[in-house]
């Protein structure tokens, strides 16, 4: 047998370890596979290109579903929101509450359970001018377009007010590898180095971002189901209130 030089050896071994990291960093699935084979070629682009790609693709949809969590400097909130052109339901969590939203058209809807209501109330047990908590409990409460809190739930149900707040990534785009995220693949921005957020860009089919890093540990979030539709309908008549004032401090 001859034996097999150890020059040659250290050599394969090198090359076996660059490319056990090229997988572990990009994705793929072995050394010398085109990264961007199969794919929308997105991830060929440059940064500014990909970025702009992703915005317009945003720009032009007309469906969403985007959860996770935004953390600001009076803490955290959860998102999980269904959205459209004409609306958006879901649930938000914030200071250990969860609370549902409707919006249909203009008409926006609070669904929450006693606590909620207790709480907004002070803790005696009663809301909105003293209607007990547990009547309120599942109800679709109307809130009035004019109440100070219709500005504040509404803009978790609008779509292009909420993604444009949310997208606006500042500082200068580079390339942070070929990642997935949900079973799709993607090309990873990061911004100022990650100081300004990282944002996932899908390689299938539209670029839409899926997968949003916030920048200075502000949270994370995912977006799903991009043009998928929504069907946006009022909640059944004995189960709304419609109360026509203003709701209490919530």
């Amino acid at each position: 047998m001859t034996p097999i030089p150890q020059r040659r050896t250290r050599m394969s071994a090198r090359v076996a370890a660059v490319c056990a990291l090229a997988v572990a960093t990009t994705g793929l699935t072995g050394c010398g596979t085109d990264p961007d084979e199969g794919t929308n070629g997105v991830g060929k682009l440059e940064p500014a290109q990909i970025r702009d790609r992703a915005t317009k693709a945003v720009g032009s949809a007309d469906s969403v579903h985007l959860s996770g969590t935004v953390i600001t400097k009076d803490g955290g909130v959860e998102l999980d929101m269904r959205l459209s052109d004409g609306g958006g339901r879901g649930e938000v969590t914030s200071g250990g509450t969860t609370f549902g939203l409707l919006r249909v058209g203009e008409d926006l809807y609070l669904q929450a359970g006693a606590d909620f209501w207790n709480q907004a109330a002070g803790g005696d047990g009663k809301g909105l001018e003293g209607t007990t908590a547990e009547k309120l409990d599942g109800k679709y409460v109307k809130v009035p377009e004019k109440d100070p809190a219709y500005q504040r739930f509404s803009g978790f149900t609008d779509m292009d007010s909420l993604l444009d707040g949310l997208l606006d990534l500042d500082g200068k785009p580079a390339k942070d590898g070929y990642h997935e995220v949900g079973g799709a693949r993607t090309i990873r921005l990061m911004f100022d180095e990650g100081a300004a957020g990282r944002l996932d860009v899908s390689l299938k089919g539209t670029p839409f971002p899926l997968r949003l890093e916030r920048p200075a540990e502000g949270g994370t979030l995912q977006f799903a189901e991009w043009n998928k539709g929504l069907d946006l309908e009022e909640p059944p008549k004995d189960e709304q209130v419609d109360y026509g004032q203003d709701l209490p401090e919530t």
